[in-house]
């Protein structure tokens, strides 16, 4: 039984399109005709756009010479963006012309380094190794004992030679 949805895939799809010059795709307009493979496969992960602020301040000076009813409208349907595009890179514009209509970095913001980062890592390893040095010495001093009180030598106190 087949779904009123399904369609079913063809082996040769070739689509005529014609582009004005300037214009990304409308095919009820004339002008030179492009023919592409339709790709029938959606890829794995979207592809976000990216403009350039020459693009955005060309589709600014474009929109701010739109006048007639329904010339803006056919300019965004054109050029393939959205209003809110527009309200964006108007309020991009305001805020600082060219400056402010550059794509700004996505992620989390870089952190300064730690300027006392290197001494840091320099004493921390110095207290390993004194703490191993320490530990050593104790592991000396534990054997003494247990030598001398094998052989029956008596160490005098830290505390009695330090009041003599």
């Amino acid at each position: 039984m087949k779904r009123g949805f399904e369609m079913e895939p063809k082996t040769s799809a070739v689509s005529t399109l014609e582009v004005n010059e300037g214009e990304r795709s409308e095919p009820e307009r004339t002008g030179r005709v492009l023919t592409a493979l339709a790709d029938p496969e959606v890829r794995e992960k979207p592809v976000r756009r990216k403009f350039s602020a020459e693009y955005k301040l060309r589709i600014l000076r474009l929109t701010d010479e739109c006048v007639e009813p329904g010339s803006l409208g056919a300019l965004l349907r054109r050029e393939g963006i959205y209003f809110s595009n527009l309200i964006t890179w108007r309020r991009q514009r305001e805020g600082g012309a060219l400056a402010g209509l550059k794509p700004k970095k996505r992620g989390r913001k870089a952190t300064d380094p730690n300027p006392l980062a290197p001494q840091l890592i320099r004493l921390q390893r110095e207290n390993d190794r004194l703490a191993k040095r320490l530990q050593q010495a104790e592991l000396i001093i534990d054997v003494q004992k247990k030598i001398s009180q094998m052989l029956g030598i008596t160490l005098e106190n830290s505390s009695e030679q330090e009041s003599h």
